[in-house]
């Protein structure tokens, strides 16, 4: 059985006297040593989705489905076991470093409090370890005096990761782990990301709205929209042969180097997503679509094989596949 598996995962929230979807049926799965990126526009859930695995919602959301983690599942688990598996087997980087990190507390305290509070050390053998995570992170241990506002953006970030590793966890949830870095801290934050799977065997989802940033460090990706995942398979081939016309407009949406002329006027993304109170069971990118049919707008939609070791919720594919009518 993998590591994670994720059914039929929902989240719901209430406004008022309706139920406003955020996550609509996402499935997938990943095991130890495996990366998967989730890819979308802002607003298609992935946060939502990523947050809600380990419970992190506000209490205002629903949350339904299974999600098993060494085939426990999560979402009844009970505080106590919820607990346990936060920090010490699954942990979460979240996007803006200043935003996450206690300013008025050193570095060093907070690496040290997941691991006195999860691993029953001493203070002594904490703190050896904080240094030690520091120095992985490829930040001096000697600055674990320090304060978040002593350290640049880039070495924020890793101090993050750190963190998210104090307690050896098997799954790092990245959200946006790069966002707002320039593009050399970027790649060494990318780097240090892919050595850690490599070296350590964990596995990792990585949230991002930048195909180009998942296509590198992610072996397979899922794009979302409206709450669905709309297309899932191996990275290379979602970005070199993308089968949904949502991901194909994401992956025409980088403007091509050493073209001036695309570099001005790169292919976007005409309208803007639908409101989550709005979303039926049809397609919900049909509205934005250049290649939608009537059926589109009335028929189920459901993630369809459309090749090897890969899926999309689009009629033409499943016309293209030969599938049922």
């Amino acid at each position: 059985m993998s590591m994670l598996e994720v059914r039929d995962l929902r989240v719901t929230y209430r406004q008022g006297d309706r139920a406003v979807p955020a996550v609509r049926g996402v499935n997938f799965t990943l095991d130890r040593g495996q990366t998967i990126g989730i890819a979308g526009e802002s607003g298609s859930g992935k946060s939502t989705m990523a947050l809600s695995l380990l419970r992190l919602l506000a209490p205002t959301a629903e949350v339904t489905g299974e999600v098993l983690f060494d085939s426990e599942n999560l979402l009844t688990s009970t505080w106590s076991k919820l607990r346990a598996v936060r920090w010490a087997e699954a942990s979460v980087v979240f996007q803006g470093a200043m935003s996450a990190l206690n300013p008025v507390r050193t570095i060093g305290d907070q690496l040290c409090e997941p691991i006195l509070l999860h691993d029953k050390v001493g203070a002594k053998e904490a703190r050896r370890r904080a240094a030690e995570l520091l120095d992985s992170v490829g930040v001096p241990s000697r600055r674990l005096g320090g304060y978040p506002h002593e350290f640049s953006g880039g070495q924020r970030q890793r101090i993050m990761i750190a963190m998210a590793l104090a307690c050896r966890p098997n799954l790092i949830i990245a959200d946006e782990p790069t966002t707002a870095l320039d593009v050399m801290v970027q790649a060494q934050i990318l780097q240090l990301l892919g050595d850690l799977v490599r070296d350590s065997g964990i596995g990792v989802i990585m949230i991002s709205h930048d195909l180009s940033v998942l296509s590198h460090m992610c072996e397979r990706l899922a794009v979302m929209y409206a709450g669905e995942i709309v297309e899932i398979g191996p990275s290379s081939q979602l970005i070199d042969d993308p089968r949904h016309p949502y991901t194909r407009a994401l992956s025409r949406a980088f403007p091509t180097i050493g073209d001036p002329d695309s570099r001005r006027a790169p292919s976007g993304l005409a309208g803007d997503p639908p409101r989550a109170a709005d979303l039926g069971e049809s397609c919900a990118f049909a509205p934005r679509c250049s290649d939608v049919t009537p059926d589109c707008r009335t028929r189920t939609m459901e993630l369809w094989p459309s090749g090897p070791g890969r899926l999309a919720a689009c009629l033409r594919v499943l016309a293209e596949e030969g599938g049922p009518s």
